[in-house]
């Protein structure tokens, strides 16, 4: 019998299509990663019996990148990434092993069937796929076709069974369109960023930005918020003056006119005219006009339009937003999330759409009655030739979908049939009068039919006091003229849905990318997100756009990017050659690099304005080891010490404290050690600041403390702390916390595992002697004897805090923010590797040990 394997892109997404194309009748396993599963049965396939293998990926099976030695930003002149450096697809996530897991699955399969995302991002996942496993699966004859392609918009059973019905194949340009993206932005925005980093972190010390990215999209991006900015700086505000009238008949309420003339700018005009109004005490009505108007029904629902209401009316990111989606879309409650179109296909199933939401209290009255009456046509739309608008797909309740995703969902499901609802009618009525020679008028607007409107209430006309019968020639009776001076407004800052609006407008960035793009600028420190979801550009942010205008409009204008967009899609429509695109469009850049590099001073100019130096920026820390001065502790990101006397800079760990260490010096270059830490709760180690930016041994990297340094015999390093092998990660060591007392602790110099033991000892000192079970250091421990816990009220003990029973009870592991006992019952759990990488060679790892411990994390 053969086999078809069959690839989805989430867990989740395998899952429910292996249960409709199965009927429930599938077995499924675990994968040997751990994160994606197995679904098998048997069935039916191009007339033949078959066995179907139903697996997915974790999105991007590979992810590009530079080589090796051209990500070292100290050793690599960026203008070389444009052209010299190679690039190499490397796993996008290594931990997955999702190469292997895919030719495990693979081998011995007679064909494949790619259940990936149907958009330009899902075809490239296709080919990367196809790249792993081709190899391993089984050479059928040179006509058979092997390789299918199933193309759908939603988890339904009806959709799912029509994909597989009528598969095609995978598009190669689409892919290739992707792969030219890439590159692009990895080359383009890589040089840009490392230059521009390097250079002005160098400088100044307040920047409080750990990147000083650049971005092809993400740039233009920032443009239109501080382009609004600037409108906002650069506003005068300018003094107005209107005519207000106000008028009442009989007992009638009185009635406020609009003048015709609506503003002058001229005092003295505007008293003039207020004189020669109030030369009559009555108003005539000139004439009265009724016009019966309608509120178009929205168009179908895209992606765009999604999060422009997602963030103006729900106060939901756009990032967020589209998590949630695709959420509701793996679970089978609405359509494909990534859609340019906004046009029903012809045989696009309406009614059955409707019928599904007959249930829910809160609009079945309306789809009730739209069923009875007839559905109205929708209005026409744009296709695009992707995938068909965002609609429901089946009922939901808030208790199944949560507080977020109910209310992402009640919006697409009141957009929905809102489009098939009637249009809401209104009659406007307006009433022209004549005071003296001067015109006012007054309208109103009195609801006929709600329409769509009663499920979209928010775009419904407001009630409004009703206008007072009257015809031409009627007389009102003038209450009150008077002159109103008012000013000019500036314009507020960017909302996201205004900056999603623009992006879209311009063509920067795609469905899927503008919130990636909105997201970035935001991390970077470049705007912040200000009451009513408004972007206002920080003083980095306004820096950094002015300076890309100083020296070259081009990078932070929209016009380069929307015509690379262009390039790209003509890639993907097979009407432009990929390397021809690629080459041209670097080759634009590389001449923009050097440019922008010869022009740098001029952005500088501007820094030097906004932002300290960085000899005049922080506090006083720690002694440098070669001027023996006190160096300063910048806090400001990228947290980072400077030595001024040698004009030196020092990194550090982010994303925690630091202060001094006891004033213990390195005894490699007698710089003052500094303590990091993330917390009470977290970990903490001592480092040097010059062998974290400068490694002192061959086998260590940069970035690495003293909990990882291998020197012989410094009492803070590797060497003389480690205890043994990390109980959930393979190259993590144990290392013993020597400020953690009296609630002692060891933590993983690799992941974020933490184990605390010996609370309140009165001294935790790691041994020289090894455990002979497992080969994990010793430690002695020393409690005060009103405290001791040990039997027999002893003060002291030495053993193994994997395998003495003696140890059982004193020791725990925490794991982020989970409580696990290290001992359960009796037994010993043997230890892990030895802290001496260099001295002890490789010591053992018995796999009682990693079988016992594995229990903890299950």
């Amino acid at each position: 019998m053969r086999t078809v394997l069959m690839v989805a892109e989430k867990p989740s997404l395998a899952q429910s299509i292996s249960k409709i194309l199965s009927k429930g009748t599938c077995a499924s396993r675990k994968g040997l990663n751990g994160a994606c599963s197995v679904h098998e049965y048997s069935g039916s396939f191009q007339g033949q019996s078959v066995r179907f293998k139903m697996t997915s990926v974790c999105g991007h099976v590979m992810s590009l990148d530079f080589i090796g030695k051209y990500n070292n930003w100290d050793k690599v002149d960026p203008a070389e990434l444009f052209s010299k450096a190679p690039t190499e697809k490397k796993e996008a996530n290594p931990k997955l092993n999702m190469v292997k897991f895919l030719q495990v699955e693979a081998r011995g399969c007679d064909y494949v069937v790619l259940w990936l995302d149907c958009d330009k991002e899902g075809e490239n996942i296709c080919f990367e796929v196809l790249d792993a496993i081709q190899p391993v699966m089984n050479k059928g004859s040179v006509r058979e076709r092997s390789v299918y392609r199933a193309k759908f918009s939603s988890i339904t059973d009806t959709d799912i069974w029509n994909a597989m019905n009528c598969l095609g194949e995978p598009n190669c340009n689409e892919a290739l369109s992707v792969d030219a993206r890439q590159e692009l932005d990895l080359r383009i925005g890589c040089a840009f960023t490392r230059f521009q980093t390097k250079y002005f972190q160098g400088k100044y010390g307040n920047l409080d930005s750990s990147l000083i990215s650049f971005g092809p999209c993400q740039t233009p991006t920032l443009g239109f918020c501080v382009e609004r900015h600037d409108k906002i700086q650069s506003f005068k505000p300018e003094t107005y003056w209107i005519i207000q009238a106000k008028v009442f008949k009989g007992k009638d309420s009185p009635l406020t006119l609009d003048w015709n003339r609506v503003r002058v700018f001229d005092r003295e005009v505007g008293q003039m005219f207020v004189n020669l109004a109030k030369t009559s005490r009555e108003a005539q009505v000139e004439s009265v006009s009724k016009k019966e108007k309608t509120k178009q029904r929205p168009q179908a629902l895209n992606t765009v339009e999604m999060l422009r209401v997602a963030s103006s009316a729900l106060g939901m990111g756009p990032q967020h937003t589209m998590q949630i989606a695709e959420r509701l879309y793996t679970q089978g409650y609405i359509s494909y999330p990534r859609t340019e179109t906004t046009h029903y296909p012809e045989n696009f199933d309406l009614k059955g759409t409707l019928k599904q939401q007959t249930n829910n209290i809160i609009w079945a009255e309306e789809v009730k009655a739209l069923l009875l009456t007839g559905l109205n046509r929708p209005r026409k739309g744009t296709d695009a030739g992707d995938h068909p608008p965002i609609t429901p797909m089946r009922a939901a309740s808030e208790g199944e979908l949560g507080s977020d995703g109910w209310r992402l969902y009640e919006y697409i499901t009141r957009h929905f049939i809102a489009t098939v609802s009637q249009d809401c009618k209104y009659l406007q009525t307006t009433i022209e009068f004549s005071i003296g020679p001067e015109a006012f008028s007054c309208s109103g607007k009195t609801l006929i039919s709600p329409g769509y409107t009663a499920l979209m209430p928010w775009q419904g006309i407001p009630l409004e006091e009703a206008m007072p019968d009257c015809e031409r020639g009627d007389i009102f009776t003038v209450d009150e003229i008077k002159l109103v001076e008012k000013q000019t407004s500036p314009p507020d800052y960017l909302t996201e849905a205004e900056l999603i609006t623009l992006m879209e407008k311009h063509g920067i960035g795609t469905d899927a990318s503008i919130p990636v793009h909105i997201n970035n600028i935001c991390q970077r420190n470049y705007v912040t997100i200000e009451n009513g979801r408004k972007l206002k550009p920080t003083n980095l942010g306004i820096v950094l756009v002015h300076g890309y205008h100083k020296i070259d409009s081009e990078l932070v204008l929209p016009t380069i990017r929307s015509a690379v967009e262009k390039q790209l899609n003509l890639i993907a429509q097979g009407k432009a050659n990929y390397q021809q695109v690629l080459q041209h469009t670097l080759d634009i850049f590389k001449r923009k690099f050097h440019f922008f590099v010869d022009s740098i001073t001029s952005m500088d100019e501007l820094m030097e304005v906004s932002f300290s130096p960085i000899a005049a920026s922080g506090k006083p820390l720690s002694r440098c080891g070669k001027c023996h001065r006190f160096m300063k502790y910048i806090q400001a990101k990228p947290s980072r010490l400077h030595c001024s006397h040698c004009d030196e800079t020092y990194s550090l760990p982010q994303n925690g404290a630091i202060k001094l260490y006891k004033e213990l010096r390195c005894p490699l270059d007698e710089f003052e050690l500094v303590l990091w830490t993330s917390g009470a709760r977290g970990k903490s180690y001592p480092l040097c600041p010059y062998c974290f930016s400068n490694p002192p041994f061959r086998d260590m990297k940069k970035g690495m403390g003293c909990n990882e340094c291998t020197h012989p015999s410094c009492q803070h390093s590797l060497n003389s702390l480690g205890i043994g092998q990390c109980v959930e990660c393979d190259g993590g060591v144990l290392v013993l916390d020597p400020t953690s007392g009296p609630k002692w602790r060891m933590a993983c110099n690799k992941c974020n595992v933490v184990v605390h033991f010996f609370e309140h000892a009165h001294r935790v000192q790691v041994a020289q002697e090894t455990c002979d079970a497992c080969d994990a250091s010793l430690v002695a421990v020393d409690f005060n004897k009103t405290r001791t816990p040990l039997p027999a009220s002893e003060t002291q003990h030495t053993g193994c805090v994997f395998c003495d029973p003696v140890f059982q009870d004193l020791v725990e592991l925490k794991h982020a923010t989970m409580r696990h006992f290290m001992h359960r019952g009796g037994g010993a759990r043997r230890g892990g590797r030895g802290r001496g990488r260099g001295r002890r060679g490789n010591p053992k790892k018995p796999k009682d040990k990693m079988a016992a411990l594995a229990a903890y994390f299950v």
